[in-house]
């Protein structure tokens, strides 16, 4: 009962929350990015960019952290339908 519990968490709760927080984190990195080329001359705003790079890796970090604990979690309750992880 409780291991289907948390593989419903997992598929209908987690998989949509981490994957769309990736997917901020990867934007954000890559607006960062065109900012510092695009604003390579100016230091100002080439800052904000390499800022704006630096908060999307580790946003996307996180990410990639928050999946492994789950898959250390899912494992140690025995849940091990590969199909229903977290693709990334």
């Amino acid at each position: 009962m409780i291991t289907e519990f948390l593989d419903k968490i997992n598929q209908f709760v987690l998989n949509p929350i981490i994957t769309l927080l990736f997917a901020v984190a990867f934007i954000v990195f890559l607006f960062g990015v065109f900012q510092f080329v695009k604003d390579a001359k100016d230091g100002d705003t080439k800052g904000e960019g390499k800022k704006k790079i630096m908060y999307g890796l580790f946003g996307m970090f996180i990410m990639f952290s928050a999946y492994g604990l789950i898959r250390i979690v899912l494992d140690t309750f025995g849940i091990d339908n590969p199909q229903d992880y977290i693709s990334l």
